[in-house]
């Protein structure tokens, strides 16, 4: 074929290779964070109504899966440069993304095994394989959809999560009206995310002998918003910031470890308790979504005041209004803006912070994830000294809402003092 006609060709495939790379990693964070990392929650009221384990019990698997999380994103923060340092090349993306993978299906499917002094392990570990996975699926997907030309479709890789979410929802609610037992359900999920991460593998090895050859030089990165006065906001400004972020690790975390089972509390009996958390999962892949096409000049911190502040409404939704429409509205408002939140902040980093964004944006993210660790710890202690269920989620999801609000505020804060006037667009 001649070269021209050839290149021609090649032309003509890269949005159909750019869909194929952006569905792959989609399914990918579908299956390590969807389920790997979030398949617990669903699957705790059958693991109750089966006496494997109590309340305070499940508080320390859902606590060592949020420890394991960290300390793999620890890990991957730490991974590449070691590696380009030892070796001199890139870190293999693809590879580590796939044994994050294919740990998460195997963790997933030892939790159907009556082995109840291993679960806290195996909880501990699947969370570093989810974050093994999702790390590096994410960053091969960037690469090559920037290789494709259309770093457009990252968005929708980020959707993966809230996808994974319903759909282990969906199958953990199929698991309970069969009849069915928990080991049924751990057996499912394992068996799904384990074909999800068959054809992902498949198209995987499928892209490195098709589009892995071409070698495209990734397009430029497209210049970002720059500030008109030189110096950047101050380490005071940064510290309140971070840990603004960080308490919105802690005020979503109780609320999306325990949603089905406060659910199966304020509504006993109702057919409705197992759509709440596939319709968290869809929404929060609809707000990822959404947040992509939002306009970029708007503020971010603005628009992170806003997501805290339905967040914050939205967990103490089921208590105040305990009805269907009560717990459909804590869904709505928790996870819409979940994915959206991040992107936000990111971009506000980014922005303000150029030169810096990367060590920033790991120290927010251990910031989040440390919130999230302090979560399930205060529903366990509460649970210990006595106090009744009730008593427990309502003081601990008042507390996770008026966490959300202090962080609001703080971005809140921080727009009033810094308005967006005095950023110009870089060509």
């Amino acid at each position: 074929m001649p070269a021209g006609r050839r290149r021609m060709t090649m032309d003509a495939a890269l949005p159909k290779d750019a869909a194929r790379v952006a569905l792959m990693g989609l399914l990918s964070v579908a299956a390590a964070m969807g389920i790997g990392r979030f398949a617990f929650t669903p699957m705790l009221p059958l693991m109750l109504n089966d006496g494997l384990l109590t309340l305070v019990e499940s508080c320390l698997l859902a606590e060592s899966n949020y420890l394991g999380y960290f300390l793999g994103a620890v890990l991957c923060s730490v991974l590449p440069g070691l590696w380009e340092r030892r070796t001199g090349t890139e870190i293999p993306d693809a590879a580590l993304a796939a044994i994050g993978l294919a740990a998460t299906v195997a963790l997933t499917l030892g939790m159907a095994l009556p082995l109840p002094r291993w679960w806290p392990w195996l909880r501990f570990l699947s969370g570093m394989a989810s974050a093994l996975a999702f790390v590096f699926t994410a960053n091969w997907c960037m690469r090559r959809l920037a290789q494709h030309h259309n770093p457009a479709l990252a968005g929708f890789v980020y959707c993966g999560s809230g996808t994974g979410i319903a759909l282990g929802g969906l199958s953990a609610g199929t698991v309970a009206a069969l009849g069915w037992g928990a080991a049924a359900g751990w057996t499912l999920l394992g068996g799904l995310s384990g074909a999800i991460v068959l054809w992902a593998g498949h198209a995987w090895r499928r892209d490195r002998l098709r589009g892995g050859i071409m070698h495209a030089a990734a397009p430029a990165h497209a210049a970002q918003p720059a500030f008109a006065d030189a110096a950047p906001p101050s380490k005071r400004t940064l510290t309140w910031l971070a840990l603004a972020y960080g308490l919105a690790g802690f005020g979503y975390i109780i609320i999306a470890t325990f949603l089905p089972v406060l659910a199966r509390e304020m509504l006993p009996g109702s057919r409705w308790v197992d759509l709440f958390w596939p319709l968290f999962g869809l929404c929060a892949a609809l707000g990822c979504l959404l947040a992509t096409r939002l306009p970029q000049h708007w503020d971010n911190r603005l628009l992170l005041a806003a997501c805290y502040g339905a967040q914050a409404l939205g967990v103490v939704m089921g208590l105040w209004w305990p009805s269907v429409a009560g717990f459909v509205l804590c869904s709505v408002l928790v996870g819409t803006p979940l994915t959206a939140l991040t992107l936000f902040a990111f971009r506000e980093i980014r922005l303000r912070w150029p030169h810096r964004a990367a060590s920033i944006m790991g120290l927010m993210t251990a910031l989040y994830a440390l919130g999230q660790i302090l979560g399930p710890p205060l529903v366990g202690v509460s649970l210990r000294a006595g106090y009744g269920r009730a008593e427990v989620f309502a003081w601990s999801l008042h507390a996770a809402g008026a966490a959300l609000l202090v962080g609001g505020a703080v971005w809140l804060t921080a727009c009033v003092r810094a308005p967006a006037r005095g950023m110009v667009r870089a060509y």
